[in-house]
């Protein structure tokens, strides 16, 4: 299989040595039949595990009635989440995409837009080191790591960078081209990297203060993936709970069907005009009906409850390996985004883990990510932490 897919496939994958083949919940097996705890869950996509009995229903039934509509036409099955979102976020109105680059890339756009529609010449976006928002062109440019911006020059112009968790440096930042400030309320991919518990509110304040749009990427940490709907609802010793005026989501709102989506305030929303922004596949009624059965079985299931006291199980867990094991400097994160940092390189961690059949990530050189489906089991989150002591036990 390995071969196969090397022979046709662009090579812009690392890929892991394994072929996976099926999956039931939080476990997944390859093509000889080893099984493997899932702590990867699609990287924070398949939000109920694999294989949930609601979510094929929900697709068979939906291919049986309608896989794609134009956005031509009005879809009942979008503006069904659409409305469903608003009474969770707080926020007015939706576009439906296909990734969290996408949504990210019409957040840009929309910002823009809004200053546009002002007759201001506000454009720049402010985002953060570390920071990861996407791979097109203007999502890499705000990205604030340049290892995924080597080769693509020009890169679009408009965007600057300041470090994480430093208000002074923002506010030193923010000019008269200041349209917006975008950031991750938890930075995923550049190590799990947790806010103080003021920054998040002096955000608002400081775009409050000079007129401008705050935009929260919740690609990875939405949909429950913190222990809340939405990682801006953590409490303040966590995070800390405000609003942005744009918010993007993607990843775990399809339970591993493509769907991405901006949210907006309505006086901000109404810049994306008829023909301002488009998406041939964009709020299909398919991934529509899959996001309104994540969002379903969160509730029915009581997964954010779920998220909640088995983040704190493995948090816990990795506390305890830490307080043994020196090489282990920090254990952070919020409900099941979990990052553990070394003094050493990762890499060889998740491969040794691999071996024992539980799969991690990396979140940068020197951290382990951990990203179990919302729906995973405390044998699960013990199996994985009993792994993970052996590892840790041994010079890797």
């Amino acid at each position: 299989m390995t071969a196969a897919t090397d022979s046709h496939i662009m090579q812009t994958y690392a890929r892991f040595p394994l072929t996976l083949t099926r999956g039931a919940g939080s476990e997944v097996w390859d093509d000889v039949g080893k099984r493997y705890l899932d702590f990867i869950s699609g990287i924070a996509v398949n939000t109920l595990g694999h294989a949930h009995p609601a979510l094929q229903q929900a697709l068979t039934s939906q291919a049986a009635n309608m896989l794609h509509c134009s956005n031509l036409f009005h879809i009942p099955l979008q503006q069904q989440l659409a409305t469903r979102l608003a009474e969770l976020s707080g926020l007015d109105r939706f576009f439906f995409c296909n990734s969290g680059a996408e949504a990210n890339e019409g957040a840009i756009k929309l910002a823009r837009k809004y200053f546009y529609d002002q007759s201001s010449s506000r454009r720049t976006i402010i985002t953060a080191s570390h920071s990861f928002h996407g791979r097109t062109l203007a999502t890499l440019t705000a990205t604030g790591q340049t290892k995924v911006k080597t080769g693509f020059d020009p890169l679009p112009e408009g965007f600057c960078h300041v470090p994480f968790n430093d208000l002074d440096a923002l506010a030193q930042a923010i000019d008269d081209d200041t349209a917006a400030i975008m950031l991750e309320p938890l930075q995923g991919e550049g190590g799990v990297n947790m806010p103080n518990p003021d920054y998040l509110p002096a955000v608002r304040r400081l775009c409050d203060e000079h007129g401008i749009l705050l935009i929260l990427d919740e690609v990875q940490t939405g949909i429950g993936r913190c222990g809340t709907m939405f990682a801006y609802e953590l409490s303040a010793d966590e995070l800390s709970g405000i609003q942005p005026d744009i918010l993007t989501l993607a990843k775990g709102l399809g339970g591993g069907v493509p769907i991405g989506a901006i949210a907006a305030r309505e006086s901000v929303a109404v810049s994306f005009a008829p023909g301002t922004h488009g998406s041939t596949f964009g709020g299909n009624p398919l991934s529509c009906r899959a996001a309104l059965t994540v969002l379903d079985v969160i509730e029915s299931e009581q997964l954010l409850e779920n998220v909640r006291e088995r983040g704190e199980q493995l948090r816990s867990g990795l506390q305890a390996l830490a307080d043994d094991h020196p090489e282990i400097s920090a254990v952070r994160g919020a409900g099941l985004l979990c990052g553990m940092a070394l003094t050493c390189e990762a890499a060889p961690y998740v491969a040794a883990a691999r071996e024992q059949g539980l799969l991690i990530l990396l979140a940068g050189s020197h951290v382990l990510r951990f990203l179990p489906p919302l729906n995973v089991s405390a044998a699960a989150v013990d199996e994985a932490l009993t792994i993970l002591a052996s590892l840790f036990s041994k010079q890797i």
